[in-house]
């Protein structure tokens, strides 16, 4: 079966009400541009400071580096992985692995926008991005008793890459990746598995790891 990938409490969200009269998102608001209707803490970091949560929102930078790393590798593109990304507020989206995502930054903000306001994606009749009714224990359900991988700096240090994926294709694994800049999972998702895997010394940016375990799978299971 294929890799799963899932990142999870990523800051992608429209931008909340309660800061929509602030003067840092009102010079660029625009009803009719769809990036600018989206949470980015390079624009609205003054605005944020009161927001509730604030250092996991408004970083969409964070889930477009680790989409085009997670969609442009020899796995997705040999039909072997499926990718999941869960937003702060809880929504859910699969991507189909066809889909070309924008390496504009602004354009990828324009597109989680409207993806947002419309719940999917779709071109031509092609569905490239679909909501998933349904939370995480629902999505957990669609899967064939998976082993779930959790990773995180706090975690047990993996060294040697056989170690993470050793068992054959026939079941599924779920990989856990965090989509936000500080702070940890939610216990919501700590209690998903019963430990935490580090893949190095060092603390490392979401889209890296993305990168890592990707290749980690590619090597195990020779996939070139």
């Amino acid at each position: 079966m294929p890799l799963i990938i899932f990142l999870v409490e990523c800051g992608i969200e429209l931008i909340p009400k309660e800061i929509r009269t602030h003067s840092a998102v009102r010079k660029n608001l625009s009803a009719q541009i769809y990036s600018s209707q989206l949470l980015d803490n390079a624009l609205h970091h003054s605005a944020m400071v009161n927001l509730k949560n604030s250092e996991k929102r408004g970083r969409p930078d964070i889930a477009h580096l680790s989409l085009l790393n997670a969609l442009g590798s020899p796995l997705n593109k040999s039909g072997n992985m499926k990718l999941y990304l869960h937003t702060i507020n809880n929504k859910i989206f699969e991507f189909n692995p066809e889909i070309r995502i924008s390496r504009n930054y602004n354009r990828f903000k324009g597109l989680m926008a409207k993806l947002l306001i419309d719940s999917d994606i779709t071109v031509n009749g092609t569905q490239l991005i679909s909501s998933f009714n349904g939370d995480i224990q629902d999505l957990l359900s669609t899967f064939n008793n998976p082993s779930i991988l959790q990773f995180s700096r706090k975690g047990k240090l993996i060294k040697n890459y056989n170690e993470l994926f050793h068992e054959d294709l026939s079941k599924d694994v779920l990989a856990i990746i965090g989509g936000f800049q500080k702070s940890t999972f939610s216990d919501e998702f700590l209690s998903l598995s019963k430990s935490l895997i580090s893949i190095s010394n060092y603390s490392l940016d979401a889209w890296v790891v993305v990168s890592k375990i990707i290749n980690y799978y590619e090597m195990s299971f020779n996939i070139i």
